[in-house]
């Protein structure tokens, strides 16, 4: 089982919740959830007001919608988000899914709110034969060691 629900605190903001534009989409789309700026030549965090279930052998990996560092001089921060199983409902944040962006133009962006700024991809992944990690998630984003 996999999919989506809306976030602690944004209840009652009408978020739109992450879906493929066509029959053959590998990403569901995401969506900002308040007009947000980033300044020029920054890193900001863009709301999603979302949070992602999964199995336990699953991650959500976020990209960039292709058009956006084109059209908007936006990028991911971090390359690829990573949203693993154990963020979800986590303590801090509720596994509220923040889409990290770099402005690199001289001017500030705005992004608005039901703008779409991001895609997800739901991926099965492999462990080493000797992994015996078995520590817990305790925090939200950028919690883990």
């Amino acid at each position: 089982m996999r999919g989506f629900k809306v976030a602690k605190g944004f209840e009652n903001a009408n978020i739109i919740l992450p879906k493929r534009q066509t029959k053959y989409s590998a990403g569901y789309d995401f969506y900002v959830a308040a007009d947000t700026v980033i300044k020029a030549h920054s890193i900001a965090l863009i709301p999603t007001g979302i949070k992602a279930y999964m199995e336990g052998d699953e991650v959500l990996k976020i990209y960039i919608r292709s058009s956006i560092p084109k059209k908007r001089g936006l990028t991911l921060a971090n390359n690829v988000g990573i949203i693993d199983s154990d963020y979800y409902e986590n303590p801090d944040n509720d596994g509220h899914i923040m889409i990290q962006v770099l402005n690199i133009t001289d001017n500030d962006v705005v992004v608005k709110k039901d703008e779409r700024i991001a895609q997800g991809i739901f991926q099965k992944y492999l462990l080493a034969d000797d992994d015996i990690t078995d520590s817990q998630r305790i925090g939200g984003f950028g919690s883990t060691k």
